[in-house]
């Protein structure tokens, strides 16, 4: 059964941070597998359509949304079957509802985490 499962999410105030992981675990991610996957973090506020906020290729090409870059950095450990979302000077618009998604291109296997709520308020 594969299983993306975010964690790290909570309630912050601006200009604080949080760190997001997302561990993959299942028999599609076995062995070296989880490396070949492109990783992304998405996020869905209400009322608005889930956006990309940063992902990964396979091969370490990184790209941000113009409204993360310079305050969100994504990395992956190979070895942990596992990704991350650090997020910096966080702003009541980074509210959402923050969901990983693992994408093998070509493939057809594109799965999704149940999210983790990241609000931003004073």
């Amino acid at each position: 059964q594969v299983q993306l499962v975010e964690s790290g999410g909570g309630l912050v105030q601006p200009g604080g941070s949080l760190r997001l992981s997302c561990a993959a675990s299942g028999s599609i991610f076995r062995g070296s597998m989880f490396s070949f996957y492109a990783m992304a973090w998405y996020r869905q506020a209400p009322g608005k359509q889930r956006e990309l906020v940063a992902g990964m290729s396979s091969g370490g090409i990184i790209n941000y949304a113009d409204s993360v870059k310079g305050r969100f950095t994504i990395s992956r450990d190979n070895a942990k079957n596992t990704v991350y979302l650090q997020m910096n000077s966080l702003k009541p618009e980074d509210t959402a509802v923050y969901y990983c998604n693992a994408d093998l291109p070509g493939w057809g296997h594109n799965y999704w985490g149940q999210g983790t709520q990241v609000t931003v308020s004073s």
